[in-house]
């Protein structure tokens, strides 16, 4: 009979290590694959939430950026132009008041529409400027502060969204969700309205300002040079109202509003300037004649 080697019976067989029961994290406590989100609530801010570092701005900002320029220009426009009428129309008639040499008109009238359109641009030069540096400062001190108190200013930013009627129970969630998106563009939309692509420019306002106060102003310009002196206050007045309400209702259209009253409004303000410089000039001219 012939032996055949076997496994000892008091030989244990090779069986794998079984595996050790890893620890399970505490309730509360944030891991790095598991982001804390009981602070949802509270509204307490994650410690690895972004701080405001540079980002590419995408379509949808740049063309928001695109549309506050475009809103911007259209403001100085409509403004330069009806400062251009009603001025000049006004330092027109009013020589007009006081004499009938077509020469003195000539002179005030170039003078107010070059002084009124060099002006009106330095104005919303100035205007725009010191707004872009109020906003550009606010938005570096939000960096700032984002920097040195991110949990402070997490919870000005929660505070902020509550009051726009976001729930308490989910403001938190919304908040990090934010902050992870774009810090810095979080707080300062939500918490001061201001963005950092919709800074305009204050050039295309002051050189939107001068070229139309320039058109506005030629209108009565040429209005009471072109009439003869008996017609000149007429005609002034009629051109006048008709350049105020077309301009009335290209800036209604433009700004999808209703125009009825606010043309009305226009054209009343234009044509009390114009009566009460006449009035002006007609009693200086007496008086001094």
């Amino acid at each position: 009979m012939t032996l055949v080697d076997s496994p000892s019976p008091t030989t244990p067989s090779h069986t794998p290590p079984r595996p050790q029961p890893q620890p399970q994290p505490r309730a509360g406590a944030v891991t790095a694959d598991r982001p804390d989100t009981s602070a949802g609530v509270l509204g307490t801010r994650r410690a690895d939430a972004p701080t405001g570092t540079a980002r590419t701005p995408s379509d949808h900002e740049q063309q928001r950026t695109a549309r506050s320029e475009h809103v911007n220009r259209l403001r100085a426009g409509v403004l330069g132009a009806n400062d251009g009428i009603v001025s000049v129309a006004g330092l027109a008639v009013g020589v007009a008041g006081a004499t009938t040499d077509t020469r003195w008109l000539l002179v005030a009238g170039l003078a107010a529409l070059i002084a009124g359109a060099l002006s009106m641009a330095m104005g919303e030069y100035v205007s725009v400027s010191t707004q872009r540096d109020t906003d550009r400062a606010l938005i570096a001190r939000t960096r700032a502060d984002l920097a040195a108190q991110p949990e402070r200013e997490h919870r000005h930013l929660v505070q902020a969204l509550t009051e726009t009627g976001i729930p308490r129970d989910v403001v938190g969630s919304v908040a990090e969700s934010l902050e992870r998106h774009d810090a810095l563009g979080a707080h300062t939309r939500f918490r001061h309205n201001v963005e950092d692509g919709a800074v305009v420019s204050p050039w295309g306002a002051a050189i939107t300002s001068l070229v139309s106060f320039a058109i506005g102003g030629l209108i009565p310009l040429l209005a009471i040079l072109a009439s003869p002196a008996v017609l000149r206050l007429p005609v002034t007045m009629l051109a006048v109202v008709i350049s105020l309400a077309v301009l009335g209702v290209v800036s209604a259209r433009l700004g999808q509003a209703t125009a009825g009253r606010a043309t009305l409004r226009t054209i009343a303000g234009g044509l009390l300037a114009i009566v009460v410089t006449y009035g002006i000039g007609a009693a200086l001219g007496a008086v001094i004649a």
